[in-house]
């Protein structure tokens, strides 16, 4: 593929989209960016609060640590730490920088004010609004679809941003167009590309990653399942890849203060996509570039698996990027696109039956069955072993069998999340 083509530059801008840094699990973070934003126009600290949020939001903020916190959980945490300590420039990593002192603000203003959570109207996937009230002074602002993308802001009845209507389609004029990527698209680009276009990006995710990863090692963190898995099959390779990204799970999940670079949204997918693959180079030997081409391929692969099924879903979104890791995997021992196309199809006809039931610990166990996957799908292939046509949501051809996962996930499993929220939330 060459730089001229207009594939490659959209796949370039796609990975400056998607391969940001977050501090934090995305959703209650981007509940402390809208904070953050809110406070910053109301200019003082509001007296009263009001955080709508559709289901799925609800859902992944409500087990999960906010940062920087001391340990708090839960939607008014996330918008208090915005409120209180929130740099809304640093976007995703809102609340990187928050002191002792603030740490207590933090608490005292949930103790002392009245923060209101009610479920949004709507049908709309992804959407937060916040309404901060300080005397007869008021802000209101909408993220709807994707977590930075701010739709509407109004203080005191003027209008100050409207982005249009709201619907799930929204970042389809927002973000590059993911049409163009398809698995033989994404391996040309891979192959060909000058790796200067994403050094700097992917190297930061590579160093990110792996930091956060040793720390879900090294420290206690969550169910620790990265542990559990050393500690019960040994220092293999195959156990290694799964580990490690289990453990960066663990770790974040649990309110450690390591960024990390996300991917589709998410840093778990952000962690599966590249730790695998990371430890499967150093076992490989393999040159650093080579280590960031294959970690390219599992990023792309991970965006692409994930567009149709959308950014929030009841679709586990970790096993887009666990199928995505093993085929990278596959990469780097010298597989081409026959290799990833049937390890792609092995894997997903494996685990696409993973539920999302929103962020804690558990997703880094299913971050371990879903990297298991992907190196099983691979290994599958290997000894000449494939699901085919016609088993299950399996159809011939492998962007045929990513469209069924697309459908599955979002519009099959859309019932299924409203069930999945209603109890989770007792409703």
């Amino acid at each position: 593929m060459q730089p001229t083509d207009i594939r490659y530059q959209n796949y370039i801008q796609i990975l400056k989209e998607e391969l940001v840094p977050a501090m934090g699990c995305t959703e209650p973070i981007a509940i402390a960016y809208g904070a953050a934003k809110a406070r910053e126009i109301l200019g003082c600290l509001p007296e009263t609060v009001l955080v709508e949020a559709s289901g799925n939001i609800i859902k992944n903020v409500k087990s999960v640590v906010v940062p920087n916190t001391d340990g708090l959980k839960g939607i008014e945490a996330a918008a208090a730490a915005g409120i209180v300590a929130g740099h809304a420039d640093q976007i995703l990593e809102v609340i990187a920088s928050v002191s002792d002192a603030e740490k207590q603000a933090i608490r005292t203003y949930l103790d002392e004010h009245e923060i209101t959570v009610r479920p949004a109207e709507g049908d709309v996937i992804f959407d937060i609004i916040l309404t901060l009230r300080s005397g007869d002074s008021y802000v209101k602002l909408r993220i709807a679809d994707y977590h930075t993308n701010i739709v509407h802001v109004e203080k005191d009845g003027v209008l100050l941003l409207e982005a249009g209507h709201t619907a799930e389609n929204v970042q389809a004029s927002t973000l590059t167009d993911r049409s163009s990527l398809s698995v033989e698209g994404i391996l040309d680009f891979v192959e060909t590309m000058c790796i200067d276009d994403v050094r700097e990006m992917v190297e930061r995710q590579i160093e990110y990653n792996s930091a956060i990863a040793q720390a879900g090692i090294d420290d206690n963190w969550g169910a620790n399942i990265g542990s559990v898995l050393l500690h019960h099959y040994g220092n293999d390779v195959k156990i290694r890849a799964r580990a490690m990204a289990a453990a960066g799970s663990d770790a974040r999940m649990s309110g450690c203060e390591l960024p990390v670079i996300i991917v589709s949204g998410s840093g778990n997918q952000g962690i599966t996509a590249s730790v695998p693959v990371i430890e499967y180079a150093k076992e490989l030997q393999v040159s650093h570039d080579k280590l960031i081409q294959a970690v390219t391929l599992s990023d792309l692969l991970t965006i692409h698996l994930k567009t149709g099924i959308g950014r929030l879903s009841a679709y586990c979104g970790a096993v887009s990027a666990g199928c995505a890791a093993g085929s990278a995997i596959a990469w780097l021992q010298g597989g081409g696109y026959e290799d990833i196309a049937h390890t792609l199809v092995n894997s997903l006809a494996t685990v696409s039956g993973v539920i999302c039931d929103g962020a804690k610990p558990s997703c880094a166990a299913k971050i371990a069955a879903a990297v298991d996957a992907g190196i099983l799908g691979h290994q599958m292939y290997c000894d000449g072993q494939q699901f085919y046509g016609g088993d299950g949501i399996v159809t011939k051809g492998v962007e045929n069998t990513i469209r069924n996962i697309g459908r599955l996930g979002h519009d099959g499993m859309r019932e299924t999340d409203k069930e999945i929220i209603r109890i989770m939330t007792g409703l």
